[in-house]
């Protein structure tokens, strides 16, 4: 679909590490909205950490399963360019915004754990701008777990796709071999560019978007 492979950087929390994802390249940064992740941020957090953010890199806001008025909340007061839902919210509740919106697939997880499935799945979501593929983990992403990719082979060979962004277990090792395989419209990392959960690494998100490049080069 795209001779770059778009970059998504998610779990941010501090203005430095926004700054630098900025300045290495990245197309989009994730911001959390879920009170389990040990990447959660509050709405007064989240809003100062917008106004970091430049023109032309989006702003994704991530939930899980939240409650619409708590979604709408964060509508009102963080201007996300775009939302993503990464639990069991259903096409109409991901639409209700008025929003783009990326659907997350927990791969290998129970109904998700084949080609055929997976891909009837996605399908639901037709109205979505991208559909994001992560591994099946209690934390509901940033576990650093990947998952079997020949399982996307159903998605990738359908002609009415939508854009796939590859998640799950990323890193600056692995990406180049997972863009290999898969050739995804984007990649997405969260844990793979941190010294701790929440606090990124300037050094693994420059070797991340490096290896990214590097990709794209031996793939074009």
């Amino acid at each position: 679909m795209s001779a770059r492979t778009r970059i998504k950087l998610c779990g941010f929390t501090r203005a430095e590490d926004v700054q630098t994802a900025v300045a290495a390249g990245t197309d989009a940064l994730g911001m959390i909205f879920f009170a389990k992740s040990p990447r959660a941020l509050s709405l007064p957090q989240a809003r100062e950490l917008r106004r970091g953010v430049p023109a032309f890199v989006d702003v994704v806001a991530l939930f899980v399963d939240a409650d619409p008025s708590y979604v709408q909340d964060v509508i009102d007061s963080v201007s996300p360019d775009l939302l993503q839902f990464h639990g069991n919210e259903s096409p109409a509740e991901c639409e209700r915004y008025g929003k783009r919106y990326m659907r997350a697939f927990r791969v290998g997880s129970p109904g998700l754990d084949s080609a055929e499935d997976l891909l009837a799945e996605c399908r639901r979501y037709d109205s979505a701008s991208a559909w994001l593929f992560d591994s099946h983990s209690a934390g509901y992403g940033g576990s650093g777990h990947g998952f079997d990719l020949s399982l996307l082979k159903a998605v990738r060979e359908a002609a009415d796709a939508r854009p796939v962004v590859l998640a799950g277990g990323l890193s600056p090792a692995n990406v180049v071999d997972g863009i290999r395989q898969v050739r995804p419209y984007a990649v997405d990392v969260s844990s793979g560019i941190e010294d701790a959960p929440g606090l990124k690494s300037a050094t693994k998100i420059q070797a991340f978007t490096r290896a990214v490049s590097e990709a794209d080069i031996q793939t074009g």
